[in-house]
């Protein structure tokens, strides 16, 4: 073969070369990884660990390293939790987002309400189903008080502290309305730094009164998107092709697995966590089940 035909032969094999490759990996390729944030946010319990930056802090590192990325797509179905990792993982995916010049889009499923919401705001734009319910932003505290059942059971309660405060609102103490002034300002603290952050992130594009917005109400998709919440209603694989073509490529960011996953406990089929000694049932595992389940069916699911 001659060296003109040579030279003629190698964009040919190039291409040739490039067939075996993984299409997110071809030049030229559009690629937007996928990070599904799901669940409540915050620990539980050690068994059923909820949704914290620990927990998915490599899975958006990896996300926003993904060769030939044009933007970060996250679908978000959580009703909440703890609004500290709320905002550390709000603060992480827009670090990452200035970092790497990507934008970020979000893709609400059933809900993105409280600290859901939050995360939420992480994106440049907002997208999600007519039957999506967003919002709640507020802030909500609960507990019980158990003071008449024990005495009826005879039972006396004997608490010692150091620090005057140091025992407010036990549950089993009757309630001290200077004790439930001090967590309603406490409460309000947080919902102003919550406030703050969603009118940063979502600007002009707000299109109700602070009352309304902030009011903790929730609502549908339409109507989140009316009162500027979200941006648009729409769903990822649509969004993203018609944004930036039939072929672009949408590879989902999988958890990483490893030993200690499997030292600490393994999912079931139904997405429960079981010990690793086989132990079910435990207290502390009906009492996060329970918490959870009443945190979902504060927005009917």
């Amino acid at each position: 073969m001659s060296e003109i035909d040579s030279r003629r032969e190698a964009p040919w094999s190039m291409d040739r070369l490039m067939r075996f490759l993984p299409a997110r990996w071809r030049p030229g390729a559009a690629v937007v990884p996928v990070v599904r944030l799901a669940g409540v946010i915050g620990a539980v319990t050690p068994l059923r660990p909820g949704m914290t930056l620990a927990g998915i802090s490599k899975m958006l590192d990896r996300a926003f390293a993904t060769r030939n990325a044009k933007a970060v797509a996250l679908v978000i179905n959580s009703p909440g939790g703890s609004p500290v990792q709320s905002r550390q993982i709000y603060l992480r995916i827009r670090q990452l987002a200035a970092e790497k010049k990507l934008p970020v889009l979000v893709f609400v499923e059933d809900v993105a309400a409280s600290g859901g919401y939050m995360i939420a705001c992480a994106g440049d734009e907002i997208f999600c189903d007519p039957s999506s319910i967003l919002g709640s932003i507020g802030v909500v505290g609960g507990s019980f008080g158990f003071q008449e059942l024990i005495r009826k059971i005879g039972v006396e309660r004997r608490l010692y502290t150091a620090g005057e405060h140091k025992a407010m609102l036990d549950p089993f103490l009757p309630e001290d309305p200077e004790d439930v002034a001090r967590l309603k300002a406490l409460q309000r603290e947080i919902h102003a730094i919550f406030i703050a952050l969603v009118k940063q992130s979502r600007a002009d594009r707000l299109n109700a009164a602070d009352d309304v917005l902030f009011s903790g109400e929730y609502w549908a998709g339409d109507t989140s998107v009316s009162l500027g919440l979200a941006d648009a209603i729409g769903d990822l694989r649509s969004t993203l092709r018609a944004r930036y073509g039939d072929e672009v490529q949408m590879p989902v960011i999988a958890p990483p697995t490893g030993l200690l996953s499997s030292l600490l406990g393994r999912k079931s089929g139904a997405g429960t966590t079981i010990a690793p000694d086989g132990l079910s049932g435990l207290p502390d595992e009906l009492i996060s089940a329970l918490e959870t389940r009443a945190i979902w069916a504060r927005f009917g699911f």
